[in-house]
């Protein structure tokens, strides 16, 4: 079970956040284009990191806006009552260049290129056959190993736990690699395990 399950708790627990949108007059794809951004804004705090690890915590923030606007951009569709296909497609666009831009950026910040393309071919994997399911006929798929949800606050976590570990002085070091690079690890291995996983209960579903 994904976090991306627990999105009909999250829609209610962020109504007051989703009327204040609606009152300041922002539309869906506003607060999907601003979603974005926080994105990239993260993706380039993670590639600065090697500079001073505090970058880190603004990335772990921002990557924690962006998921909280990803979720409010729909409650905010069907509040305004415009939610359609349109909408849908231009938030899932907008998502998938997030991730690259966020796995972008963590592979920037560790030099760790190769685990970045492993990761973020995970990442697009995972999310596409979450979606091309729906294409077949069947419910659109978030379960899995390790749904958006769950990777933005397994980015969160280890990104601020590596500010934390520099901060305090600590070598965390394990087989050549740092927290941010077994995370990238972590996103790539999980993240072709989850598409497999989606791909294959897709697959007894239809046979």
């Amino acid at each position: 079970m994904t976090l991306d399950r627990l999105r009909p708790l999250v829609d209610r627990t962020l109504a007051p956040f989703v009327a204040g949108f609606d009152r300041l007059g922002l539309s869906p794809d506003g607060v999907s284009v601003l979603a974005f951004l926080v994105a990239v804004a993260a993706g380039g705090c993670f590639a600065l990191a090697s500079t001073a690890p505090a970058w880190y915590v603004a990335g772990a923030v921002l990557v924690g806006v962006n998921g909280t606007l990803d979720v409010v951009d729909g409650a905010l569709a069907r509040r305004q009552g415009v939610e359609g296909d349109a909408g849908d497609l231009f938030d899932h666009v907008l998502d998938r260049y997030a991730d690259v831009a966020v796995v972008a950026g963590l592979a920037a910040g560790t030099e760790a290129y190769a685990l970045g393309f492993a990761a973020v071919t995970g990442v697009l994997l995972t999310s596409y056959l979450g979606t091309q399911v729906e294409a077949v006929g069947l419910d659109r798929e978030y379960g899995g190993l390790l749904g958006r949800a769950d990777r933005l606050v397994l980015v969160a976590v280890v990104t601020t736990l590596a500010a934390a570990l520099d901060a305090a002085g600590v070598e965390a070091t394990l087989l050549d690699y740092e927290p941010v690079g077994w995370l990238l690890a972590v996103l790539a291995v999980v993240g072709h395990l989850t598409a497999l996983q989606r791909f294959w209960g897709a697959r007894r579903d239809l046979t």
